[in-house]
Formats: structure tokens, C-alpha cells, sequence
């Protein structure tokens, strides 16, 4: 399991990614030679941000799991995706207990438990739905969008499957989580406070 702390929300895992590959290279361009119809456009190469929303879904879980790049366990999803002017964004789900509002809820509603699998050595813990259903529950969540420059992305080569489009995805992949850490982890954690 690779070892978050305060400034990390995904880490690129090259060293997992070759040990278990089957290949011996790389699992993630297995996964990619798998969806290789995500990386094209009528066998054309895909456009800079479609490029990345490809590469990164492929790299992180649920397509690859475990992923070739790990996300940290409490913020699930956090997805790439276009935004309406045609850009890329982050997109990160973040759960928040009652604890972390500035008021409680009225009527005392059922909130965020913690999963029951979570060990306490972890220091994110994961949310989950309160197994109770005999009263309301009120399950707040913030959605966290974060502009992604055209500077980091890149416009693939190719669309054939192999070490180039692999290489490319990498580089994407990597330039995508450095700037996930820098810049969107300072806004969970503004969020999160100490109450993670």
C-alpha cells in the first residue's frame, strides 16, 4: 500500500506497475492494449484532453485495480473529466461529517460512519453509509473541481497500442498527479481539517 501523507492524494507506482506485470514491463500498458478503443478516435489519436481523461481513468480504479496510480483511499472518485469549455478537470468527491460543519444537522440524522474495515493505523479513514436505516440520514459531500492547465497535457503520436502510447499515458498520468498533490490537496485538507 503506498504511504500517503498531508501533501499526497495519488501516488504513481512504476516499481508495482513492473513487478506485477505479466509481461514482465508494465501492467498499465496491458490495461491500455485492453481499452484500446478509449485511446482513439476513428483510429485517429485522441485530442490533449481526451488523451488525459483516458490515460488516468485506465490508470486508476475501478479499470485497474489496483491502480497504476493509487488514490487515496478517502477521496473517491477523483476523476478527470471536460469540462463545458472544452478543458480538463479534476473532479474529487470528499465526504464530510457532521463534526466538520459549522452546525450539526437538526434532528440528530444518521451521518458518515467510518468503513468498519478500517484499520486505525490508517490516517484517512474511508466513509461509508450508515448501516441503519430506521431513522434519516443526511450525508454531505463536497465536490471539489480543480482546472487542469493545457500546459501539463500532451497530444499523443499514436494510437496503436505498445511502449509509445504506453510512454505517453505515463508521462500524462505523472504530470496529472503532481498536479493533483500540489494543488488539490491543500483544498481537501482545507476541508477535512483534523477531522480525518
Amino acid at each position: 500500500m503506498p504511504d500517503f501523507n498531508r501533501l499526497t492524494l495519488a501516488i504513481v507506482d512504476d516499481t508495482a506497475d513492473r513487478g506485477n506485470a505479466s509481461d514482465g514491463h508494465s501492467r498499465y500498458d496491458a490495461y491500455i492494449a485492453r481499452h484500446v478503443d478509449d485511446f482513439h478516435e476513428d483510429g485517429a489519436p485522441l485530442r490533449p484532453v481526451d488523451f488525459a481523461i483516458a490515460a488516468w481513468r485506465t490508470a486508476t480504479a475501478p479499470v485497474m485495480a489496483p491502480g497504476y496510480v493509487t488514490v487515496r483511499r478517502d477521496i473517491q472518485p477523483l476523476d478527470v473529466y471536460r469540462d463545458h469549455h472544452g478543458g480538463a478537470q479534476f473532479c474529487a468527491k470528499v465526504g464530510l461529517r457532521h463534526a466538520a460543519l459549522t452546525r450539526r444537522p437538526g434532528g440528530r440524522p444518521l451521518d458518515w460512519e467510518r468503513d468498519p474495515w478500517f484499520h486505525p493505523s490508517e490516517q484517512w479513514p474511508v466513509l461509508v453509509s450508515p448501516d441503519r436505516t430506521d431513522r434519516p440520514a443526511v450525508l454531505v459531500t463536497a465536490t471539489v473541481l480543480l482546472p487542469i492547465p493545457d500546459g501539463i497535457l500532451l497530444a499523443p503520436t499514436t494510437a496503436r497500442p505498445g511502449r509509445t502510447l504506453t510512454e505517453e499515458a505515463r508521462t500524462v498520468v505523472a504530470a496529472l498527479a503532481e498536479h493533483a498533490n500540489r494543488h488539490l490537496t491543500p483544498l481537501v485538507n482545507d476541508l477535512l481539517g483534523d477531522a480525518s
